[in-house]
């Protein structure tokens, strides 16, 4: 069955993170079934059941990665598998946007005042980036020096989706990256890699040596996990999606506009920034002025 894997992966025409994530859910499929399974309903079901403890969103890249394989091997009922599917994976409700606010809030403030070396002007940098941008950690730290565009304020990136999209920095992420490049110069002045070659965030530790190397969003976010704790925060209490869930919160209680907070999280569909509006809405007014209210009347 791999060589037939394989052979399916290389007509893929998509983006190679697409075609990783193919070959991630085939060897998952591979892992549940064994390798001399016979493509049928039998084998597809017992894949299925495989992904009973994986997310909605796994389910649903997996169960689209192996049926896309079972049509180009021209096996199965098409109508069995599909209604199999339907059967065994269980659809996403509507889910609230929550996260704690005030324990990110801390964790800002305290990366705000970070100076001195390298790590910490690019923590710095980083966080506020986040912050003030909405873009995903694994999205930052694939940009280069060369995306962003400093007397527009913005950068085009490649997103989720492998999507093209603009992206529009802050004062303060930018007077944060400067001092942060600025500082890396000093300390690399004569880099083999072109400056637009070079990534927007590096590497800094031992193993790095003096090479500008980009971190990845596992290294980022450990990095970041480390200024959680000098902040005094339990890292329980901030996860890695709140960050990028506090610009879109940000936005819609600056303008209240659903339709501008989705163009600037980038959100595919309008339903997912819907997900944010509970927040500073007409029903904690209405309660505000319920129960807040002095009971003698007076304002």
């Amino acid at each position: 069955m791999k060589t037939e894997i394989n052979r399916f992966l290389e007509t893929l025409d998509r983006s190679p993170r697409t075609i990783l994530t193919y070959r991630n859910a085939l060897a998952q499929f591979v892992n549940a079934v064994g390798d001399d399974a016979e493509l049928n309903t039998e084998t597809y079901t017992k894949f299925l059941i495989s992904l009973k403890s994986k997310s909605p969103s796994t389910q649903r890249i997996y169960t689209t990665a192996v049926l896309k394989f079972y049509a180009f091997s021209k096996a199965g009922n098409w109508a069995e598998l599909k209604e199999l599917t339907a059967h065994y994976t269980h659809k996403p409700g509507r889910r609230i946007v929550n996260f704690n606010r005030e324990a990110l809030e801390k964790v800002i403030a305290y990366c705000d005042a970070l100076d001195g070396d390298l790590p910490a002007l690019r923590d710095r940098a980083f966080v506020l980036t986040l912050m003030d941008t909405g873009l995903r950690i694994s999205e930052a730290c694939a940009m280069k020096r060369s995306d962003l565009d400093w007397l527009e304020g913005r950068a085009i990136i490649i997103g989720k989706g492998d999507k093209q999209a603009v992206v529009r920095f802050s004062e303060r992420s930018m007077e944060a990256l400067k001092a942060y490049l600025h500082a890396r110069s000093v300390v690399n002045p004569n880099s083999r890699i072109p400056l637009s070659s070079q990534p927007l965030f590096a590497r800094h530790d031992i193993r790095a040596s003096k090479k500008i190397r980009p971190i990845t969003a596992g290294g980022m976010w450990k990095a970041i996990k480390d200024r959680i704790t000098e902040a005094g925060v339990d890292r329980g209490m901030v996860r890695l999606h709140d960050f990028r869930h506090y610009f879109v919160t940000m936005t819609y209680l600056a303008k209240r506009d659903l339709k501008l907070s989705q163009e600037l999280a980038r959100h595919e569909s309008i339903s997912t920034t819907n997900r944010y509006a509970h927040f500073g809405g007409e029903a904690d007014k209405a309660y505000d002025e319920i129960f807040n209210k002095r009971l003698d009347g007076k304002p």
